[in-house]
């Protein structure tokens, strides 16, 4: 089977320094491949499936959506997620799939000009060598990287787990049953594997304080590779163009609300109805916003939160990704958060038992989430004001934003430096 050499992707868009010494998690053909299970076939769970077939283990992703999905809201990739996606032999597409974004320019309650700024101020990633992307973009990259190596199961999901010393039985919504060494649950913020082993969501769901719809539109302002932005007090509204001539554009509405909607959640009549009432008298491009609103077939809604979980894993299951330690989309690092947690987990069974893999992996990468997600509290969103005076405060600082950030980026962004994993002809264990 083909492999890529991450070694010929060496770009200035990432530091210059090369790999040296064996490739990380190098599957050495000697390994008894032990079988493992991925719920999600996301960013988080494709990820992770390429670095376990590195590390010699046969990989099974079950996925309840029947195909990956197309398009998708930019992402970023930013700091240390940059070395993971390098390391995968990713970076070259990814760079030729980067949105190169102009400018955000946000708007007041009559929809007059407020201030344009660089986007890479606004957001404190680094011109030239962060990446931002459509979600879809990644996740296609990711797949094409891993679907001849592994398996997948699409329009399925796990219906049931039950743990023994030797493994893990697993019965499926489509009917079959199989054992697994170890399941990874890489199945997003509302994880279902998280709550067959923790229990229900509220117990780990940190909301802050704001809810938001994203969809596609008509590009009916002629927007090119720029954001518009308006804000009253708790409500903003977004414009999103990723390309230069694109017919369509990405819709945001976003609002404070005091308690988090779970009764919406898994209902899309319920999300149009609450967002509708909610900027039923907003003015700018909003009534148009809201007509899209209905008839759109990819809204995607939920809360602005975080998972804030005291262990990752629970006996031969493991957690990666926003089902772990969702960090909000206000922190920009979902993403990055993924790919890192999965290089982190898969590099850390190598050569161990799952016990001792899975508590690896929480110290070695517990520091650098954290980090990530204190980025923003409750509360905190300096974009999204919820007060007259805020608001205020927040447009006299932008009108003020001339200052580039720092080489570097935000600190948090690059705060862990990967380890090579290196597995030196031990079979898988677990």
């Amino acid at each position: 089977m083909s492999r890529i050499d991450p070694l010929t992707d060496a770009h200035p868009l990432t530091d210059d320094r090369l790999l040296t010494g064996p490739h990380p998690l190098r599957d050495t053909g000697a390994a008894r491949r032990r079988e493992v299970l991925i719920s999600g076939a996301g960013i988080a769970g494709s990820a992770l499936a390429f670095w376990l077939h590195r590390a010699g283990y046969a990989v099974t992703v079950v996925e309840k959506a029947t195909a990956l999905r197309n398009g998708g809201y930019p992402i970023d990739v930013r700091g240390t997620a940059l070395d993971v996606v390098r390391r995968m032999g990713l970076l070259p597409r990814l760079r030729d799939a980067h949105v190169d974004l102009r400018r955000i320019t946000f708007l007041d309650e009559d929809g007059g000009k407020v201030a344009s700024v660089d986007p890479h101020t606004a957001a404190g990633s680094v011109a030239g060598r962060d990446l931002e992307v459509r979600r879809g973009d990644l996740t296609h990259a990711l797949h094409a990287a891993v679907h001849d190596d592994v398996e997948f199961l699409f329009g399925d999901s796990i219906a049931a787990l039950d743990q023994s010393r030797h493994g893990v039985d697993v019965a499926f919504h489509g009917g079959g049953r199989r054992t697994f060494a170890m399941v990874f649950g890489a199945d997003g913020m509302h994880s279902r594997t998280r709550e067959f082993l923790f229990g229900p969501e509220e117990r780990f769901h940190r909301y802050l304080g704001y809810c938001f719809a994203g969809f596609t539109m008509r590009n009916t302002r002629g927007l090119s590779r720029e954001v518009m932005m308006w804000n009253t007090p708790g409500r903003a509204a977004a414009l999103y163009a990723v390309g230069d001539s694109d017919d369509e554009v990405h819709a945001f509405l976003n609002f404070a609300r005091p308690k988090p909607p779970f009764d919406a959640f898994r209902d899309p009549g319920a999300q149009r109805d609450l967002v509708a009432s909610v900027f039923a008298d907003a003015g700018w491009e909003v009534p148009g916003m809201l007509a899209a609103l209905r008839e759109a077939d990819d809204l995607f809604f939920d809360g602005v939160s975080q998972i804030r979980m005291p262990r990752w894993s629970s006996g031969r299951v493991a957690l990666v990704g926003d089902a772990a330690y969702a960090p909000s989309f206000l922190t920009g690092q979902g993403s990055s958060l993924a790919l890192v947690g999965a290089y982190m987990l898969a590099g850390s069974l190598a050569g161990r038992d799952h016990a001792e893999g899975f508590a690896a992996y929480e110290r070695d990468t517990r520091g650098f989430v954290t980090m990530n997600q204190d980025q923003i509290g409750e509360g905190g969103a300096s974009l999204f004001p919820t007060t007259a005076r805020a608001l205020e405060q927040r447009n006299a600082m932008l009108r003020r934003l001339r200052t580039l950030p720092a080489a570097e980026g935000r600190p948090a962004h690059s705060a862990l430096t990967l380890p090579d994993f290196t597995p030196v002809g031990r079979e898988p264990v677990g």
